[in-house]
């Protein structure tokens, strides 16, 4: 009996990084493409038959991505993460949410300039009801006749988060109704051997008992295409940045490889030829981590000049602190005033002409602002390419987006103050907590959920449930992103397209020093 092996690679929220390279810092980390380029040769040197595809949010997320998209349009070199996927031969790549984060004109260059196919079945032209960027699935037919096909989709809930003008003219069906739709046309009429479905989106469910571990919505349903749709071998999955292997539900192999480059996913399918047809016999996902591995030093060659831009744009002096906005301990940011959010804020204010304003700390390693200030600092601290709308909410809105905030802790019943696991299980979400400038404000974490907001003022005198408040925040906060839902739907009175890191640069470069400081309009307590 004739057998065959078929090794399946992944990528999945690279997020911009190639360079094995902390850019706050500088220092050495293990990620990226350099490393995963190492590993990839490895499994080409010892299989005969593999295929290597990346599952999305590639083009986004670091000093390189962002500097490159600011450089002059014109004058512009090809996408360097598209350079790096190119040199690596990937036989597809998959739209990820980030993808659209700085516009089509920047995608389109991405997906024209690349040597694999782009794929997402359910991104639609709205004009035509045809996949927008081209290309469903693709199929590989190797030597021995084995045909894989590889079927492309994205999470649904991108228009929640991005910018209208960044997918105007799209439309985003259901994966799981689009995939009911492909797979079988996959199997009967393209008499694909393999089908693998790569996915950017996560689980909404705990993959041995089907319990929900979060709120189901559209965004996530990987749970649901294993279960739904018949004739899928394999599921990539991605967007909640898990390590995830070693798993099947319903009989489908599953994966996803974490983030940044951390880990290679690998699913190995063994086949025998019964009468004619190759017939899975056998399947086994598992993840291969870069840490140890050395870069490829030849795929960094490739991309070393937008690096060395990179590097030379971050070092600029920007302006200067005066005073502390270090941040040392992120819980103790959250439970009160803290200089650095509140000069974010202050920022944000300043952009919009208005007095009320609510921003995040994104990540726990942000390290604040040091006394000298200089692009590094700026975009390690303010690490996504948000804009700013302001909106016109009521102030029962208002009580409603701070509950949900205050939902980020535990309730407390003495001892350490905790995380709630909603903010940090499947996916780390600190930049879902809120804080808020120009409202005075406290949250007793010792009450349930929902009944946390104990004083709620506006200039001295407490919010009233049916007055209005034009408040200043995040494109991706604005549209609800967060499940802030209490904000979807409502007037936008003012929108600040530049984004928020390139104000908190010219606002230092401007005044040159600027004060930290503090005027305590909240904390979190408790009994």
């Amino acid at each position: 009996m004739e057998k065959t092996k078929l090794v399946v690679l992944q990528t999945s929220d690279v997020h911009g990084h190639i360079f094995p390279i902390n850019y706050g810092t500088n220092e050495y980390a293990d990620v990226g493409l350099g490393k995963i380029s190492t590993l990839v040769q490895d499994e080409r040197r010892q299989n005969d038959h593999v295929l290597l595809i990346d599952n999305g949010d590639l083009i986004q997320g670091t000093p390189l991505t962002y500097q490159y998209v600011r450089s002059d349009s014109k004058n512009r070199l090809p996408n360097p993460m598209v350079v790096v996927l190119n040199e690596l031969e990937y036989d597809a790549g998959v739209l990820g949410n980030h993808e659209f984060n700085y516009g089509l004109e920047v995608l389109k260059a991405a997906v024209s300039q690349a040597r694999y196919p782009w794929l997402s079945a359910n991104i639609l032209n709205m004009a035509d009801g045809k996949p927008y960027f081209g290309k469903p699935y693709t199929i590989r037919t190797f030597s021995n006749g084995l045909k894989a096909a590889v079927l492309g989709l994205t999470t649904p809930y991108v228009p929640y988060w991005e910018k209208p003008e960044h997918i105007r003219g799209l439309t985003f069906d259901d994966p799981v109704e689009t995939a009911k739709k492909w797979v079988p046309f996959l199997k009967e009429k393209e008499k694909a051997d393999v089908i693998i479905v790569s996915y950017h989106g996560g689980f909404e469910r705990d993959l041995d008992t089907g319990k929900p571990i979060e709120k189901i919505t559209r965004e996530n349903q990987g749970y649901r295409l294993c279960q739904e749709v018949e004739g899928i071998d394999v599921l990539l999955t991605g967007h909640q940045h898990r390590q995830i292997a070693e798993k099947k539900v319903n009989g489908v192999v599953v994966l996803q490889p974490g983030s940044l480059g951390s880990f290679l996913g690998k699913v190995e399918i063994e086949l025998e030829k019964r009468n004619g047809q190759w017939k899975v016999i056998h399947k086994q996902s598992k993840l291969l981590p870069v840490k140890g591995v050395p870069e490829d030093q030849t795929v960094l060659k490739k991309v070393k000049v937008y690096e060395q831009i990179t590097q030379q744009w971050l070092d600029q002096p920007i302006g200067k602190i005066k005073g502390d906005m270090l941040v040392k301990n992120a819980m103790e940011i959250r439970l009160r005033d803290h200089a650095l959010i509140e000069f974010i804020n202050k920022v944000q204010m300043d952009a919009a002409g208005v007095d009320i304003s609510t921003t995040a700390l994104f990540d726990n390693e942000s390290p604040g602002f040091p006394e000298n200030v200089t692009m590094r600092d700026v975009v390690s601290n303010y690490i996504y390419p948000n804009t700013l709308k302001v909106v016109r909410i009521t102030g029962k809105d208002m009580k409603a987006a701070l509950e949900r905030s205050a939902s980020y802790f535990k309730q407390y019943k003495g001892g350490e103050i905790e995380v709630n696991p909603a903010f940090t299980t499947p996916k780390p979400q600190h930049y879902n907590y809120d804080m808020w400038e120009g409202i005075e404000y406290l949250i007793n974490i010792s009450r349930p959920e929902g009944e946390r907001v104990v004083k709620l003022h506006y200039k001295g005198a407490p919010v009233k449930p049916d007055a209005h408040y034009d408040v200043v925040m995040s494109n991706y906060r604005a549209g609800g992103g967060g499940q802030y839902f209490m904000y979807q739907g409502k007037p936008v009175i003012k929108e600040i397209t530049t984004d928020v890191s390139e104000l908190i640069a010219n606002y230092l470069l401007k005044r040159k020093t600027v004060n930290a400081t503090v005027n305590n309009n909240w904390k979190v307590i408790h009994d």
